[in-house]
């Protein structure tokens, strides 16, 4: 069958199952583009217009952390390319599934310097900047070429490490002429499961089973691998507490007694506690990343080596790469869990007491949340917002946020419990994820309440994405906590520095007044209901309101940036450098810097 090298990629899109594709047209992917009308007007797949590349890889990477089904991303050459980026760096980050199509030069032009191609230094020179964001990335000199670069894209970024891939295609490409047959997806790919090896779920079984305070760190590898039962069965079994990542948040029920909560600098006293004074910790699918590991800082969240490490990875590189472990296994979280509780047996140690006392540092945190949000009934903070949304918001429905004052507290005190309801941006913490990733989820879950938590700071980033909901009609809640700046960094300046150390982080006037946006009034603009909340007593009837509204809603909630009500509590630490010249802060730092233990 004869076809354009455009037809070849949107054919094997719609072989692969592929619902959507998100982008932005150009001189660079007419031909790609025009193959895409034709099959979007037979109805073989569906298109969505964004306004902002960068934002398409959201919408793509939020769809996959909802769904675990890949969408595809098309842009053009140059600044169209060039925006996907950070995107991509999120998804690469945080191990996630997204295609990137992106126009480039004729391959009879390539170094002439044609409209928006890289040339000083190596000829059409664009994916230079993907290598290092993308599991794999390749440039297509041929229209015959494509069926196989599409083949091992779809199978290198749905095995192994899940990550994103990006594809540059010539324009000339693009519109060459081609007989070809396009693969059988299911003839070029595994669907085999990695199990961990005997001999070492054998000798991990021995160490678990000797445990008195056994903690399981589960990380983003759980969540996106949807192992929720095994997990739950696993913790029952073994009696451990469970202390998840930020990554991964919502991978266990988090009403459970055995929830642990979190670690970290980000965490929370009892999940820093548990893990601290853990006899074994079971890592499965984490990073050991520095938020998460009180940046290494021996006894803050973790105490290896004292404390023996069982770790479980798909990825043989995360395998004692910041932690030596007593035993590595190399396999998928979800089939390793069930091996591991087979070869556990029966429950041979009493914790009894470790249960108890389980129990009563949950309960001190909890209390010390409870005591915040009574302190100052009358403002509102982002405690006091989360406190009233949880009441509303169905439990099944999902959230999604980024980096911020939102993310961390999110953390720290919103108990998800249904599993797999959580969507954040983890390692690479990129603000302007949340908004257009929960425009992603909601495409994948249109059943679900779909619901996004973010600062202005971060919305200011993607704001333009609310001409998709309004186009698209999309039920998605938009929640702006407004506190007039990037107040995560603020709070993070006055915690580190002290105060009058804050600098560049508030939005104000040329005259040093406060400055916002109407936020309210603009999602109007975009033909959008909006509604903004500006007292304490207006928050329970708004909020009720804005979840009842059956198409897309913005609710802009003026919360405190009263430092250091305008943010959660510091738990664990985080290696913030001190400059010289604050000199005792700058020994007190260097004091802690040298109880971190990296190796």
């Amino acid at each position: 069958m004869t076809r354009t090298g455009g037809e070849v990629i949107i054919d094997y899109l719609i072989s692969e199952k592929v619902e959507y594709v998100v982008g932005i047209p150009g001189h660079g992917c007419l031909s790609l583009f025009d193959a895409l009308r034709d099959r979007v007007e037979k109805k073989q797949i569906k298109y969505i217009q964004v306004m902002q590349e960068s934002d398409a890889v959201y919408i793509a990477d939020g769809y996959y952390r909802a769904t675990g089904k890949p969408l595809a991303v098309i842009t053009s050459i140059g600044p169209g390319s060039l925006n996907t980026v950070i995107g991509l760096a999120t998804a690469f980050v945080d191990s996630t599934s997204v295609l990137v199509l992106m126009g480039d030069t004729h391959t009879h032009m390539r170094g002439v310097g044609v409209l928006q191609e890289i040339e000083r230094k190596h000829d059409s020179d664009v994916l230079s900047s993907f290598r290092s964001v993308t599991k794999r990335c390749w440039r297509a000199e041929c229209a015959e070429q494509l069926p196989k670069i599409l083949q091992r894209s779809f199978n290198l970024m749905l095995t192994g490490r899940r990550g994103p891939v990006a594809i540059a295609i010539p324009m000339d490409v693009q519109a060459q002429p081609v007989d070809i047959e396009l693969p059988l997806p299911q003839t070029r790919r595994t669907d085999s499961i990695v199990y961990g090896d005997a001999a070492q779920i054998q000798k991990a079984a021995a160490l678990m089973n000797a445990a008195i305070r056994p903690v399981i760190v589960a990380g983003g590898g759980v969540l996106h691998a949807g192992a929720f039962a095994q997990l739950q069965h696993l913790a029952e079994a073994w009696g451990a507490a469970v202390v998840t990542t930020m990554a991964g948040k919502s991978c266990f029920p988090e009403n459970h007694p055995l929830y642990g909560w979190h670690g970290g600098s980000k965490g929370t006293e009892v999940g820093n506690y548990l893990c601290r004074t853990a006899d074994v910790v079971l890592a499965l699918g984490c990073r050991f990343a520095d938020e998460t590991t009180s940046s290494y800082r021996k006894g803050s969240t973790y105490n290896f080596p004292d404390t023996k490490l069982i770790q479980v990875d798909i990825d043989p590189a995360e395998i004692g790469k910041n932690y030596p472990c007593d035993i590595g296994i190399l396999g998928d979280a979800s089939v390793v869990m069930a091996q591991l509780e087979d070869a556990l047996g029966k429950p041979s140690m009493d914790r009894t007491a470790y249960f108890a006392d389980m129990q009563d540092a949950r309960s001190r945190w909890l209390k010390k949340l409870d005591n915040a949000v009574a302190a100052h009934p009358e403002m509102i903070t982002i405690s006091s917002f989360l406190r009233v949304f949880k009441a509303h918001f169905p439990k099944d429905g999902i959230m999604v946020t980024s980096s911020g004052n939102s993310q961390a507290q999110v953390l720290q005190e919103y108990c998800f419990e249904v599993p797999g309801t959580h969507v954040t941006t983890g390692g690479f913490s990129t603000m302007g994820f949340s908004f257009p990733a929960a425009i992603g989820a909601k495409l994948g879950q249109p059943e679900k309440a779909v619901a996004c938590i973010m600062g202005d700071g971060d919305f200011l980033m993607a704001m333009q994405e609310m001409s998709v909901l309004a186009q698209q009609n999309l039920n998605v809640l938009v929640v702006v906590l407004n506190n007039y700046g990037w107040m995560a960094i603020r709070d993070l300046q006055l915690d580190v520095f002290g105060k009058g150390f804050d600098f560049g982080t508030d939005f104000c006037t040329a005259d040093g007044k406060p400055y916002t946006p109407d936020f309210s009034a603009a999602a109007q603009a975009f033909g959008i209901a909006s509604l903004r909340v500006e007292k304490p007593e207006e928050l329970d009837a708004a909020l009720v309101k804005a979840i009842n509204i059956t198409g897309p809603v913005l609710l802009e909630v003026m919360v405190t940036n009263e430092y250091p009500f305008s943010g959660g509590s510091a738990t664990g630490w985080w290696d913030v450098p001190i400059p010289a010249y604050m000199t005792q802060k700058r020994q007190d730092y260097l004091q802690c810097v040298a109880e971190e233990v990296i190796g």
